[in-house]
């Protein structure tokens, strides 16, 4: 099989991606960030940091470790704010060859709302809805736990843009499919999942825990086993597509994803070990492809459902 009969590219919510190869919001800023190391242009599309409506510091140190498997941080969306972005970032993203992903945070669903339409812009191929974060209304629960939160986040966000929406799932759920479905309900264009997993660590020498919020965002290795079973889980309820994460570090563990039903993937911790590892991950695609004899990427897709 000769390269050009090997089509790495999808269809994602009607967006064409060269490959499915993303990275995942907080780990490579706004992709400008990667150039140093790789032609940022292969990637099938940049999600971006998380951006809220108001400058954020996030949380003092220390905020990122190490563990068996994994990584702990509780960076707590430092950003600059929406404004900002517009302003300073996004200009050099616009120079950048390859489909850009906004994610948004917010406090409440009228944030969410803000957010999505002061990123209405040129330069933007979508949004990626964060809804992780506390529900102050609500009194203090995350959006992503509560299926008519997790809808209503998603109905406010879609009357506010003209951009594709993919909905970011908390794995901290009982029933991940409710939450997949309620936002599907919604209108979200699209479900990536899964985001971290609610951890700790804690210091035998100091006896005190090691982040200092206490909890953490656990990502990793340690997390694929939960995020190839929800991505599973999720393919059999919902008909838009998935874009799977979590503890992806090579092409084999994104195969494993797009086969349990992910149309695409996007690289986390990854990134923070190797920077130039989206490349590595599609060169892996591409030769596991050769050596299956498989012409179209997309015939992956939810294969191990079959």
């Amino acid at each position: 099989m000769t390269d050009q009969q090997v089509d790495l590219s999808i269809d994602l919510m009607g967006l064409h991606l060269k490959n499915p190869v993303m990275t995942a919001s907080g780990t490579c800023g706004s992709g400008v960030e990667l150039l140093p190391y790789m032609d940022v242009s292969s990637l099938g599309a940049i999600v971006g940091k998380g951006t809220t409506l108001n400058n954020k510091k996030g949380n003092p140190p220390g905020r990122l470790m190490q563990t068996s498997g994994g990584l702990l941080n509780c960076i707590g969306l430092q950003n600059q704010g929406v404004d900002y972005f517009l302003a300073n970032i996004l200009p050099e993203v616009g120079k950048l060859d390859t489909h850009f992903f906004a994610n948004i945070s917010g406090n409440t669903v009228e944030e969410y709302g803000i957010l999505a339409e002061k990123l209405d812009v040129e330069g933007i191929s979508g949004l990626e809805v964060n809804i992780s974060c506390p529900n102050v209304k609500s009194g203090g629960l995350a959006f992503g736990t509560i299926p008519e939160d997790a809808r209503a986040v998603t109905e406010e966000v879609k009357k506010h843009t003209s951009k594709k929406v993919l909905v970011k799932l908390s794995p901290n759920v009982t029933d991940i499919t409710a939450i997949a479905q309620a936002v599907e309900d919604g209108g979200a264009d699209g479900i990536s999942l899964i985001n971290t997993l609610l951890g700790m660590a804690i210091d035998s020498e100091t006896m005190k825990a090691s982040l200092s919020n206490t909890f953490g965002g656990l990502s990793g290795p340690a997390v694929k086993p939960v995020g190839l079973r929800m991505v599973y889980q999720v393919y059999q309820k919902v008909s838009i597509p998935i874009v799977g994460l979590g503890g992806i570090m090579n092409a084999k563990d994104a195969i494993e994803y797009m086969l349990a039903g992910a149309t695409a993937i996007q690289l986390g911790t990854a990134n923070l070990v190797n920077p130039a590892v989206g490349l590595e991950v599609i060169d892996g695609i591409e030769r596991y492809m050769k050596q299956k004899n498989i012409k179209d990427i997309k015939s992956l897709v939810g294969k191990a459902h079959r």
